[in-house]
């Protein structure tokens, strides 16, 4: 079996803008040895060669910093209604499934996906939807995640594609830009400009009553082919988030 990761890596980066930096304090083997002394083990009783062990805190990180699966709290306090789900309240079947990439690299920056970009793609490509698959967007925005407009620029999701997606059954989609609308200031910049308050965030706001998830900062999705894969994009466990940090890996035979 072929692993691919579709994860970013979790590090500190400068360029990163500051709602998105991480920090984590890397501690080395020597400074162990000092702790289990203050424990009560005399250095006498340390086994030979033991030099300490490695230790790391995670001293700031959103959970929206790196790739992360949202949960419908994040959208709203309910959905159509009820409670909306936080991220550890996420069924674990909604997490693992056969995958489909849909290839929207040719949208250009600030140009929304559409029901009928998503449907001219599964036509050409003689592939269809089914319930319960996870969809991958391609954008082909990851190759500037890490850089200091990667979340100014790029494609994403309308509100009636990501509905359409619903309705055909799928829980959890993915993309590989900055986030699933188009991109925050733009739509700031348009919303007053223009003085529609429709505009803004319309295509997370699909979950204040149709239940999903979606998973944002994907990368790799250029080694995936377009079907004959499964995902497993399983949330670190953060009781009553908004979301989580999540390894996505693409599994092939």
């Amino acid at each position: 079996m072929k692993i691919i990761d579709l994860s970013k890596p979790i590090q500190y980066n400068k360029d990163d803008p500051w709602f998105m930096k991480v920090k984590i304090k890397h501690k080395p083997h020597r400074k162990a040895r000092w702790l289990i002394r203050l424990l009560g083990l005399p250095f006498k009783l340390f086994p030979k060669n033991f030099v300490g062990w490695a230790d790391d805190t995670i001293q700031k990180m959103g959970v929206h910093s790196t790739t992360h699966i949202d949960a419908p709290w994040h959208y709203a306090p309910t959905c159509a209604g009820e409670p909306a789900k936080t991220i550890d309240q996420i069924p674990l079947e909604w997490c693992f499934g056969d995958g489909i990439v849909i290839d929207m690299k040719h949208k250009s920056d600030f140009e929304a996906i559409t029901v009928e970009d998503i449907e001219a793609f599964l036509s050409r490509e003689q592939l269809e939807l089914k319930a319960d698959i996870i969809v991958l967007i391609k954008t082909g925005r990851d190759k500037y995640n890490g850089t200091k407009d990667f979340h100014k620029i790029g494609t994403g999701m309308s509100a009636a594609a990501t509905e359409w997606l619903i309705d055909k059954g799928i829980k959890v989609m993915g993309i590989d830009a900055w986030g699933w609308d188009l991109p925050l200031p733009y739509l700031i910049e348009q919303a007053k400009a223009s003085s529609d308050s429709e505009l803004f965030w319309e295509a997370h706001l699909v979950g204040q009553h149709k239940e999903y998830c979606h998973i944002e900062q994907l990368v790799n999705l250029n080694a995936l082919p377009y079907t004959g894969f499964k995902v497993a994009v399983f949330p670190l466990k953060i009781v009553g988030a908004s979301a989580a940090p999540a390894r996505v890996v693409a599994l092939m035979e």
